[in-house]
């Protein structure tokens, strides 16, 4: 009989719901029963945090409509989850967390800061890494620290759209066209497009603060997209192989990604001499940078011109669902979804060590 509860959480008020929830169910799929008593906990689209009794109801989404309600208390002497039914409640002792949040809201920090007030082990980065590698201006910052090549970029803030000529004529005196206009924190691609001339530009820069406050305005580059996973405690981390996105569209959107049958993704593709130990060499360092610990996929391009290594973003709670890159890269290398999942929990068990 299992004799540890572990307490998977998913989806949350980020863009990147339905995407969590696929993951979650991948996870609790994998995750060892010997050991593992499993407790889901699904966040809805409003925040309201609810207590999922049967796997089946991630699929047909009636967990949203339960009436039991089950909350972390923060109390460090406790570690215990809160479980409300009607007037009956209940305490039950957490051993481990395996938070599945993709974007605001889950990966960014936020729920990270509440385990780590309550001091129950979880998986994945901590508050820092998470926070930093959330907002892609911030990871700029830091990874300009470390003399990695990263696209060029210009930081915007949603308020200064009131004077749009104003922020025009900064991104056009730095970059030149086209560019690519992102929210510094959303995740999936969402909100995400490319804008060949001003009249694009302007369109790209309200799409993207209807996701975010803080936007980001990049150099284009022009190359293959690459990914490398990374699993580690911070000191000792391994890089995985390099993978390949095939995007069937202009870049890897949202759409492109989880919607087009077209896209698709190459394990260990063929690469220049050297180039893909410089990406995993690259991968480790950034995830260290970041302070990150247990998981990250870093991504990068390779130009077409020059065959230069670009940083481009690090997720560091990539995707787990049959078309996610991060679980394919290990297994390319031998370490199985089952593996990977007790590992990830292995490492939460000594992160307060």
């Amino acid at each position: 009989m299992a004799s540890k509860n572990i307490v998977v959480i998913m989806g949350g008020r980020s863009s990147e719901h339905e995407v969590s929830l696929v993951s979650a169910r991948t996870i609790i799929d994998n995750i060892n029963t010997d050991i593992y008593n499993i407790i889901m906990i699904g966040i809805t689209k409003d925040g309201q945090w609810k207590l999922i009794d049967r796997i089946g109801r991630i699929e047909d989404g009636s967990w949203t409509r339960s009436h039991s309600s089950a909350y972390i208390s923060p109390d460090t002497d406790k570690r215990e989850l809160c479980i409300i039914r009607g007037n009956h409640v209940e305490y039950i002792e957490i051993d481990v967390v395996f938070p599945v949040l993709h974007g605001m809201n889950g990966e960014d920090g936020t729920l990270q800061g509440l385990l780590e007030l309550a001091r129950i082990p979880y998986v994945g980065c901590g508050v820092l890494a998470s926070a930093c590698s959330m907002d892609k201006f911030y990871t700029k910052l830091i990874v300009d620290s470390i003399g990695v090549r990263q696209a060029r970029f210009v930081g915007v803030r949603r308020k200064e759209l009131k004077d749009m000529e104003g922020v025009i004529s900064r991104v056009e005196a730095e970059l030149s066209y086209p560019v690519f206009v992102k929210p510094s924190k959303a995740g999936s691609s969402q909100g995400v497009s490319k804008a060949g001339d001003r009249d694009d530009l302007v369109k790209a820069l309200r799409l993207a603060a209807e996701h975010d406050s803080k936007i980001l305005v990049e150099e284009t580059i022009v190359g293959r997209e690459l990914e490398c996973a990374v699993l580690g405690d911070g000191i000792r981390v391994e890089a995985s192989g390099v993978g390949e996105i095939l995007a069937a569209d202009t870049f890897y959107s949202y759409e492109a990604k989880y919607n087009n049958a077209d896209s698709r993704t190459v394990v260990d593709p063929e690469l220049p001499e050297g180039k893909a130990e410089e990406i995993r060499k690259n991968a480790v360092k950034i995830f260290k940078a970041l302070d990150g610990f247990g998981l990250s996929r870093v991504d990068f391009f390779l130009t077409d011109d020059t065959h230069e290594v670009v940083f481009n973003e690090i997720n560091t709670l990539p995707g787990f669902t049959s078309i996610s890159m991060y679980p394919m890269l290990w297994a390319a290398r031998g370490i199985g979804i089952k593996e990977l999942v007790q590992r990830l929990i292995d490492l939460a068990m000594v992160r307060y060590d």
